[in-house]
């Protein structure tokens, strides 16, 4: 789950998913967003019990489905003829089929979706960017005698003010270079990882899969997977921040895929449940959290 601001969102719900959530502590208030990065069981079939709780149970009008078009094909029969065959539907379910390119937009930050290469059509990722920001220049706000209150503030907003001596203040007088924010990458299951380098360029953090080591890089290829060696090759050539591993088979150990990945890329961390991850642009640290 992604919490910035007051957005939360669901990237993918397998099996499980809503006891997990329970578990961790995080409920469901507000959870209302939900992105899918393609439409295999392993990534969806949690979607009927959550949906069915979150119609009963929760304070919610309304809940959003992002994903492809064959995506929400699957998911619509699993919750229109499995969940809710009757057609009493308590909760407004909106499918949005998403097409690489912004899928939503404020005056914070940018959520995109791109094309990935794995078994079958419509797999997307998912880019969450914060803008960039000038920072208010308080000691040269001072020097032009500009007063608290709301002409600095409207100075933050990019507005013109004239002060009350006539003087008449630029944005640009008082506000700093461009900082750049936050740029998190999310990439689900993955076969190839050439066509993702731009996107996940200098990223401060990218979540992938490392569902096998490089010794069964053939079955990887084979099934449209990713190793801890790609996906590490992938992160140093990206100039990435922090590698976060995820959907790791059951027939390696985690120290196995960490060692593997760190001998590319040192700041590689593997994923587990009720792992809490704060990603901002001065670094990435990792919360544990017990259920």
């Amino acid at each position: 789950m992604i919490l910035h601001r007051q957005y939360r969102f669901l990237l993918d719900c397998g099996e499980g998913t809503q006891r997990q959530i329970l578990k961790s502590g995080l409920g469901f208030k507000r959870l209302n967003k939900i992105l899918l990065t393609h439409g295999h069981l392993d990534h969806i079939l949690g979607l009927g019990g959550l949906v069915s709780t979150l119609a009963r149970w929760e304070n919610l009008d309304a809940i959003e489905i992002y994903a492809g078009r064959s995506t929400l094909k699957r998911v619509s029969n699993l919750l229109f003829k499995v969940v809710f065959p009757d057609g009493r539907i308590p909760i407004d379910i909106n499918l949005i089929p998403v097409e690489p390119g912004v899928i939503m937009e404020d005056d914070k930050f940018t959520l995109s979706a791109f094309t990935v290469s794995h078994r079958g059509p419509d797999c997307l990722g998912f880019l969450f960017e914060e803008k960039p920001h000038r920072p208010f220049l308080v000691d040269k706000a001072t020097e032009l005698d500009i007063p608290f209150g709301p002409e600095r503030a409207r100075l933050v907003r990019g507005e013109t003010i004239t002060l009350e001596n006539g003087r008449i203040i630029h944005p640009d007088d008082v506000l700093g270079p461009p900082i750049p924010g936050t740029k998190y990458v999310h990439i689900g299951d993955v076969g190839q990882t050439d066509n993702l380098i731009e996107i996940c360029q200098h990223a401060d953090a990218l979540v992938i899969e490392a569902t096998y080591t490089e010794e069964e890089a053939s079955m990887a290829r084979q099934f449209g997977h990713m190793t801890a060696a790609g996906a590490a090759r992938l992160a140093r050539e990206a100039g990435v921040k922090t590698l976060i591993l995820t959907h790791l088979s059951r027939r390696y150990y985690e120290r196995d895929i960490k060692k593997e990945a760190r001998a590319i890329f040192p700041k590689t961390y593997v994923a587990r449940d009720f792992d809490h991850f704060q990603i901002t642009r001065e670094g990435v640290n990792r919360l544990k959290k017990k259920p």
